[in-house]
């Protein structure tokens, strides 16, 4: 009798085995969508959990036998994932139907990781009403303010490409033009001189390098942060805060302190988070130091590392392609002229080569590869007759669609006519997305734009970037990094041009 019940018992165990591990992995097959078959409990994406493949690159596996669908499913570990190529659909989640895909659905834990409430990663509660005080920062106004100060970083930066030309040995570009952009984002933001570009180290940079690097301990946060929330919660409880958060929360407040005492204001990122604190009354949450820091800490890695990668990547590209990089410096070179050597927030408009430049750069190397949102509610997609239950996940697979043959044609070549007026109409505007789109956009897209222009400007001005026998062509993807990356240094020489 004992055997009896003991083998019921292991039936029993396996039947609620088999359910808990193999049921939810059904889901998308019962609906109809297709999709790629899932390795239970891992989902779709062991490689990326295991390191071996970025998320835009499995992703674009996918796409690749998906695409002439609108839709597929796929499994992130248990949860399904609703993967969106058509454009219409992908402006319904976006824009028309935003306020039911407000959430990203990024995983954050503000106890082992105050910096990571930030406004990326925010629940939409606390997102809207801290993206509207953020926002004013943003305008063409604000920009115009900071743009003299953009300009002065990029001297610092000539100084600084000087004394390495000098040496006469190909220099590491993504490692300049990311001491560039973090001096830009610390006088700009923070009013701060982060002193990247020196010969002394710069803990912002450290700060910076470390936290888009691919090295263990980013990898081991991520992995806790979305696969075992409750233990991480508590290990925040019980482990010393890290050595980044107590700086940097430190940083921002000595700063909002400072200006508190010495009445100073100034048109940055520091003096709306000022101004969020002071009528903290106002938010129906409570306003912490760590909140705040938070909104500054990812304004600060983003803004250096997208537009670093962003300007070094369109180096790679036009070392690669010197009629490209011709055209561009006569452009610049013209407008320098015309303009009696100076600069204005205007003129940056009107240089067309450069404008297609940097957004052929962006349609290659889209920094987030992939959009995720996650629906607050039940859904019905009536094209497709499909309704998805609240707090599905969705993937807009962008890396994918920018490098589609059938919407870009020869995707791996650098065509900056892609972006002319006749050709740009005729493509959907869901088949550009480097910013994202929508209310949840990139907040700091202008900001990116000015930053990464005025950067390409002064080193194409003044130098001239050709591959050598350390730079790694093909261009190959990091595995192992939120952002795309390079999983290579963009190794180039530099030569200073004649005045």
């Amino acid at each position: 009798m004992a055997v009896i019940e003991i083998l019921c018992a292991f039936v029993v165990f396996l039947l609620a085995l088999y359910y808990y591990i193999i049921t939810p992995f059904e889901y998308w097959k019962k609906r109809g969508i297709p999709g790629p078959e899932p390795l239970p409990p891992f989902g779709n994406f062991l490689p990326v959990i295991l390191g071996k493949i970025s998320i835009g690159d499995q992703m674009a596996r996918f796409y690749q036998t998906y695409k002439h669908l609108p839709v597929f499913g796929v499994y992130a570990r248990r949860q399904q994932v609703l993967a969106v190529n058509d454009p219409d659909l992908i402006k319904t989640v976006l824009i028309k139907e935003f306020s039911k895909f407000s959430n990203r659905g990024v995983a954050l834990n503000e106890v082992a990781e105050p910096l990571s409430q930030h406004l990326f990663a925010l629940e939409t509660k606390r997102w809207r009403p801290l993206r509207a005080r953020l926002s004013p920062i943003f305008t063409s106004g604000k920009l115009k303010e900071t743009f003299s100060m953009i300009l002065d970083c990029s001297n610092t930066l000539e100084k600084y490409l000087d004394s390495l030309v000098s040496e006469g040995e190909p220099i590491d570009m993504r490692e300049v033009t990311a001491k560039f952009t973090t001096d830009v984002i610390g006088t700009c933001g923070f009013g701060i001189d982060m002193n990247a570009m020196s010969s002394e180290q710069s803990k912002f940079r450290e700060i910076g390098r470390e936290f888009f690097g691919p090295g263990w301990k980013q990898a081991l946060k991520i992995r806790l942060r979305e696969s075992l929330s409750g233990l991480y919660t508590l290990l925040g409880y019980i482990l010393p805060r890290d050595e980044t958060t107590i700086f940097f929360t430190k940083v921002v407040m000595d700063v909002i302190e400072y200006r508190k005492k010495n009445n100073i204001v100034r048109p940055d990122y520091i003096n709306a988070l000022m101004d969020i604190q002071k009528h903290a009354e106002k938010f129906d949450f409570k306003i912490t130091d760590h909140l705040l820091a938070a909104q500054a800490f990812v304004f600060f890695v983003a803004g250096f590392e997208t537009s670093a990668t962003t300007i070094a990547n369109a180096l790679y590209e036009l070392a690669q392609n010197q009629d490209v990089q011709h055209k561009l410096r006569n452009e610049i070179k013209e407008h320098f002229d015309t303009n009696d050597g100076e600069w204005h927030y205007e003129n940056i408009k009107e240089l067309s080569c450069l404008d297609g430049v940097f957004k052929e750069t962006l349609r290659k190397y889209p920094p987030i590869t992939v959009i995720m949102r996650r629906s607050m509610e039940e859904h019905t997609f009536e094209d497709l007759k499909l309704t998805i239950p609240k707090n599905t996940k969705i993937f807009i697979p962008i890396y994918a669609i920018h490098h589609d043959p059938d919407i870009y044609p020869n995707p791996e070549a650098f065509d900056i006519d892609r972006f002319k007026g006749n050709v740009a109409a005729a493509r959907h505007p869901m088949y550009y997305l480097p910013f994202g789109d929508g209310p949840r956009n990139c907040i700091g897209a202008r900001f990116a734009v000015y930053q990464t222009k005025i950067g390409l400007i002064k080193i194409l001005r003044n130098y001239k970037v050709d591959v050598c026998s350390q730079t790694q062509i093909p261009y190959i993807n990091h595995p192992r990094t939120f952002t795309l990356t390079p999983k290579h240094q963009i190794m180039l020489k530099v030569t200073k041009l004649e005045s």
